[in-house]
């Protein structure tokens, strides 16, 4: 049975105690979504400025936020902190601690950290036991507004829901089509669950990310354990890596082409710029023309076939295609697409008269037999 953590969403607080607190490298439990290995969590101790004075904070599912310590704690990962809020304020979990912070923020584009909110304290029991009240309160409010939805009869799709850690705002986030007209859904679901409303939309890659999976290939989903940045899949992409277009093999649980086509993409793209132009191309020789069928990226090579003789392919390397388009401009036409070359070597002749010897395997056996017996 999954632990309390797990079920919200948020992760259990559990900590490795194998790893000491003071390298800050440990994970604060394997169930946290988009958790990271601060590689950086020593360097901190022989910085002069010291420790980097912002952490990384993680609420419910995969949102995250950047924070500023200035009472300086004392944070590690898997901490619960007090964080300031647009009214009120939160309860989350340190995500990050130090330099590996500092990179981050740098990755995104934070520079101005003037405007980051503030870590307020560390959570005292009362703090605790109003969150861990609130979280209980959730799926109640979930189920609440999709009824609601329904009898409003609203084209939206309710995710889940987020309290804040004071229990005065409810985040709903939502998948639609198009544009929503929730009003009237916002007034009756603050009146009745007497909290402040947020909606916020999400798309959905999203929603996929919060739900959470196992993918195709055994795993856990990208977006749900370590993917941050969704970047745009076309069918494009498809037709570079040379794979078949079927929607039901390269969609993910999204419904969305699979995030994992672009992991290879860059290879393929270096790959086929040493390959020719060679759509609507055909190689004229003197047996016929002959059409492309399709390209080889990891052996690369590229296959070819008659126009009187399809179900033949033949194979060609880049150079030679190369060498034949140009023969054809010139209108030098050669006699086939394969090159045939005569074995003159006297090398290459001896190779193939000694694998046509059976007895090639006799005076080998022999050879080790007269070793073996000097060695005894």
């Amino acid at each position: 049975m999954a632990c309390t953590g797990c079920v919200t969403g948020r992760g259990c607080n559990t900590i490795d105690k194998s790893v000491s607190k003071t390298c800050g490298n440990y994970s604060a439990g394997s169930c946290n979504k988009l958790d990271i290995f601060n590689w950086l969590g020593n360097i901190s101790e022989i910085l002069p400025e010291g420790m980097f004075p912002i952490a990384e904070v993680r609420f419910k599912n995969t949102r995250k936020e950047f924070y500023a310590n200035p009472n300086r704690y004392t944070l590690y990962v898997g901490d619960l902190v007090v964080t300031e809020a647009e009214m009120g304020y939160d309860v989350g979990t340190v995500s990050a601690t130090g330099e590996i912070v500092r990179l981050q923020m740098k990755k995104k584009g934070i520079d101005d950290t003037s405007k980051l909110k503030k870590i307020l304290r560390k959570p005292k029991q009362a703090d605790i036991e109003k969150w861990k009240s609130v979280q209980g309160l959730e799926y109640a409010a979930l189920l609440k507004a999709r009824t609601v939805a329904q009898a409003l009869k609203l084209e939206m799709k309710l995710i889940d829901v987020e309290y804040q850690g004071d229990k005065t705002k409810a985040t709903f986030y939502y998948t639609a089509d198009g544009r929503v007209d929730f009003r009237e859904m916002i007034k009756k679901l603050a009146f009745e669950l007497k909290i402040r409303i947020e909606m916020r939309q999400i798309g959905a890659r999203q929603e996929a990310a919060r739900l959470g999976g196992i993918g195709v290939c055994g795993r856990e989903l990208c977006c749900s354990t370590w993917l941050t940045d969704f970047r745009t899949v076309n069918i494009n992409h498809i037709r570079y890596q040379q794979l078949s277009v079927n929607p039901a093999k390269l969609a993910g649980q999204c419904g969305k082409l699979k995030c994992c086509l672009n992991y290879e993409l860059d290879a393929y793209l270096d790959t086929l710029q040493e390959f020719p132009e060679i759509q609507d191309k055909a190689l004229v020789t003197q047996k016929g023309r002959a059409k492309f069928i399709k390209l080889d990226v990891f052996k690369k090579l590229i296959y070819w076939a008659y126009e009187d003789d399809w179900g033949n392919f033949i194979p060609l390397s880049i150079d030679r295609t190369k060498k034949i388009l140009d023969l054809n401009e010139k209108n030098i036409f050669p006699e086939d697409l394969i090159l045939h070359v005569e074995e003159n070597n006297e090398n290459t002749k001896k190779e193939k008269e000694e694998e046509a010897d059976i007895k090639r395997f006799d005076d080998r056996f022999k050879k080790n037999n007269r070793n073996n017996h000097f060695r005894k």
